[in-house]
């Protein structure tokens, strides 16, 4: 049986692990272009981007050297947010699928692919051919036969794509920050929240390939957090390395997750009909409370945007996303994307002018990992009986414990009532899931 390359957000490691090497990278993009010729046409058209990691260039020339083995088209869009990707695969209809080139908010030693088409990310069955073709090691290229590649600057039709949703002038006297996490945002964020006539101030917008979501961005708001109320700033926004999550500070420095982005969402009018969302197994308890004060549902998925997605096709809602910050707006865009995310939050903020970024009333949530690449089944002795006791000290709670698709860690979150009870099982719980993993 051949194993499917494709994890929960694409291929993802570590930079000169396989398949992220060299000779690996160059098959697998004439695994791409052989898969890409069946699924779609003859002559395929790709878009390519990436962020700004160091490992980007060397990824994107040894996939580039197999893709370009076949007669496909391929645009490289460079730097580009990939939810830009997403955008323009399905407001321009000019290409078949895309290729995303990014580790998100991962360290810049990881990197990784996505491919996506204008429906969104790919089905199992596509990820689970392009693993077969590259399993084969066979190629019959005919040489005469090449790909063509052509470099297109596409931040502009990305921007101008974006103003349409939004009216022109409406942050202005707004004063707004923004962490661009060394990312794939650090120029277009910028330019976008001026044009919609705020005054901007820019944190972490200078990318040297190594500084990608080092100690920044939507994993680190603490800068933003004290940048914000130094500045009397109105409101900040964090980003994440590929462009796909946001989260928010208020002015007086608190942070507001994904959690706390969908209920305020939810005064959008927009959205404020939707009698149903979707999160998932980590979205806090206190929102399931607050919407069900409201008479509306939380559906509750896997972690994984991907799930969300599914789940808001599926039942035909707008709406859904995760308390990390990837929200999907399904009458937008089938993926995150964190620019846009925010303009419509603002835009729901002053609808109901909620400055303050007022929501609803969490359960505390401890969260810790385990690093661990032994996935040891935790449903077995002795790890089920350890997490059902750990179960039976919370007053009013729960635990999620998984392994991550994306980092070779266990993840733990405790929630309760009382968040001193939940430290307290969490540590316990940990210091003994990772004892007896080790053993």
């Amino acid at each position: 049986m051949i194993d499917n390359l494709f994890g929960t957000d694409g291929i993802r490691t570590t930079f000169g692990l396989e398949p992220l090497t060299v000779p690996a990278l160059t098959q697998l993009g004439q695994a791409i272009a052989q898969w890409a010729q069946i699924k779609y046409r003859p002559n395929p058209s790709i878009l390519l981007a990436h962020d700004t990691r160091l490992s980007c260039s060397i990824t994107k020339s040894a996939l580039k050297s197999g893709l370009l083995l076949y007669p496909v088209t391929l645009i490289d869009a460079q730097v580009l947010p990939s939810p830009a990707l997403g955008a323009l695969l399905q407001s321009t209809k000019e290409f078949d699928f895309g290729i995303i080139i990014s580790a998100s908010h991962n360290p810049y030693q990881d990197n990784g692919i996505k491919l996506i088409d204008p429906c969104g990310k790919l089905d199992y069955s596509d990820e689970l051919k392009i693993s077969q073709l590259f399993a084969q090691k066979y190629s019959n290229t005919d040489y005469t036969n090449l790909g063509t590649e052509k470099f297109n600057n596409l931040e502009r039709t990305y921007r101008e794509h974006l103003q349409n949703y939004f009216k022109k002038d409406f942050l202005y006297n707004k004063k707004i920050i923004l962490d661009c996490a060394h990312g794939a945002t650090y120029s277009l964020a910028p330019q976008i929240f001026k044009h919609f006539g705020a005054e901007v101030i820019t944190l972490f917008d200078k990318p040297n390939g190594l500084n990608i979501n080092k100690l920044c961005g939507s994993l680190y708001p603490e800068t933003l957090q004290k940048a914000v109320v130094e500045y009397n700033a109105d409101i900040g926004f964090a980003f994440d390395g590929d462009g796909d999550r946001v989260l928010a500070v208020n002015h007086f420095g608190h942070i507001k997750n994904g959690d706390d982005i969908l209920a305020l969402l939810l005064e959008h009018p927009s959205y404020k009909p939707m009698k149903t969302v979707v999160g998932t197994i980590m979205t806090n308890q206190g929102f399931e409370v607050f919407l069900k004060k409201s008479q509306r549902a939380l559906i509750r998925t896997p972690v994984g945007d991907r799930h969300v997605t599914e789940f808001l096709t599926k039942h035909q809602l707008l709406l859904g996303g995760e308390p990390s910050g990837h929200i999907i707006l399904r009458d937008y865009l089938s993926s995150g994307d964190g620019i846009f995310t925010a303009l419509k939050t603002l835009e729901a903020i002053d609808y109901c002018n909620n400055w303050d970024l007022q929501t609803f009333k969490k359960f505390p949530q401890i969260h810790t990992t385990i690093r661990t690449n032994n996935k040891k089944d935790l449903n077995q002795l002795p790890f089920s009986e350890i997490i059902e006791a750990s179960k039976a000290q919370l007053h009013q709670g729960r635990l999620v414990i998984r392994y991550s698709g994306t980092e070779p860690v266990l993840r733990i979150m405790v929630e309760d009532d009382d968040c001193e009870n939940a430290q307290t099982v969490c540590s316990t719980l940990s210091k003994k899931l990772q004892e007896t993993l080790l053993q």
